[in-house]
């Protein structure tokens, strides 16, 4: 059955997993993007286990199997991604690709390409969230660091050299991506989160009155939880408990980060909570007096405006976009990334902060920056460029 003839078919490409049916957020999500009703979104990704599957629930889905590996999983998309694509253009007559980071780029680049031989001309977007030089190589070690860089930056070189358009999300991104493709449009939005949860969710302790001090992300080195766990150890206020809320991605740093907890005595006062749904980390904000995020490097961290829907301020390093967001001694605190004796006093300074007022500033700067309504806008804005000569 060949797609609706008043719509422009959307591929996008992506590494992400998806299950069947869709966890609550991510269904909410595309809920919201099939709500643009002149496209015909059709998704590409990793399904859960090694079938292959293809679902609709508000968009098509189709995933490619996961192997159990990161070098199996990169030559898989490499592989099957491309032959996937090209079906799903030619079946669906596809305009517009939406590459989710410079390295799917490369897959959109090159089917951007063989599509020509088609007589098809095909719009690239190509997402930058982060700092892709560097952020793989500060969550997990990887052998020849060296040869898989050039591999890799040779892939987003070429991703961009034939890219149409930039989305990104921060003054960091769009410095990166100025500088790999400074003559292509740019479209600025925040990576997606239902705030609807969180703007819903009711605080179940006053701010000025919480103790409790919560982390947000998956737990990799890149994220400095383990300069986190040591500015803790250092904080004098005892009854502080901290939430470390997120699965382990990278289990060896996990395992470490346990075992530093309990070298310094502060393993009854630091709570491995592991994945939770939104409305759990919601949860967790509600009854905490900070957030804290720590990186090394970091495209935006929509935990900072997550966490500031619910009323508390946010310490988080001065790196990537988070500068964007937290303003120093206003809706919380910024500190230099690697550096635990500065983390160490921003904790300090909650407890003696008037937190109220900086977390009614930032609830209100939350409520500006971000809506699910302006992400898909944002889309929209991106879809629209095709159309222009």
């Amino acid at each position: 059955m060949s797609k609706n003839i008043s719509k422009k078919t959307v591929c996008w490409i992506s590494s992400a997993r998806y299950n069947d049916p869709l966890e609550a957020t991510t269904a909410r999500k595309w809920q919201m993007m099939a709500d643009l009703a002149d496209y015909d979104i059709r998704i590409t990704g990793f399904s859960t286990s090694l079938r292959p599957r293809h679902f609709v629930e508000h968009v098509h889905f189709y995933l490619i199997p996961q192997p159990p590996t990161s070098i199996l999983r990169y030559l898989t998309i490499f592989t099957l991604s491309p032959l996937l694509l090209m079906y799903l253009v030619l079946r669906y007559d596809g305009e517009i690709l939406v590459a989710q980071s410079p390295f799917e780029g490369a897959i959109g680049a090159w089917v951007k390409t063989l599509a020509r031989l088609f007589g098809k001309k095909l719009f690239l977007i190509v997402e930058n969230h982060n700092n892709f030089e560097e952020d793989v190589f500060l969550q997990r070690n990887i052998p020849l660091q060296g040869v898989y860089k050039s591999i890799m930056l040779g892939l987003a070189r070429y991703a961009f050299r034939n890219g149409d358009a930039v989305r990104v999300i921060s003054s960091s991104t769009i410095e990166r991506a100025k500088h790999y493709a400074p003559d292509l449009p740019q479209v600025r939005f925040m990576t997606w989160s239902n705030t609807d949860i969180f703007q819903a969710t009711q605080r179940t302790i006053p701010v000025e009155e919480a103790h409790d001090i919560v982390y947000a992300g998956v737990l990799i080195p890149r994220k400095g939880v383990h300069h986190l766990l040591t500015a803790f150890a250092n904080l004098n206020h005892p009854t502080a408990q901290l939430h470390l809320v997120g699965h382990p991605e990278n289990a060896v740093y996990a395992s470490e980060l346990e075992q530093q907890a309990h070298n310094l005595n502060i393993s009854d006062r630091v709570h491995f909570v592991g994945n939770v749904s939104q409305q759990g980390l919601a949860d967790y904000f509600a009854k905490s007096r900070v957030m804290a995020l720590p990186s090394l490097s970091e495209g935006l961290g929509r935990v900072v405006v997550e966490a500031m829907l619910l009323g508390i301020p946010v310490i988080g390093s001065r790196v990537g976009g988070i500068p964007d967001m937290v303003v120093d001694g206003d809706n919380g605190f910024l500190v230099e990334p690697d550096d635990v004796a500065s983390l160490t006093t921003a904790l300090e300074n909650i407890y003696n902060a008037d937190v109220k007022a900086m977390g009614d500033n930032a609830r209100t700067f939350a409520q500006d920056f971000f809506s699910p309504q302006a992400y898909v806008n944002g889309y929209k804005t991106l879809f629209e460029l095709a159309n222009k000569p």
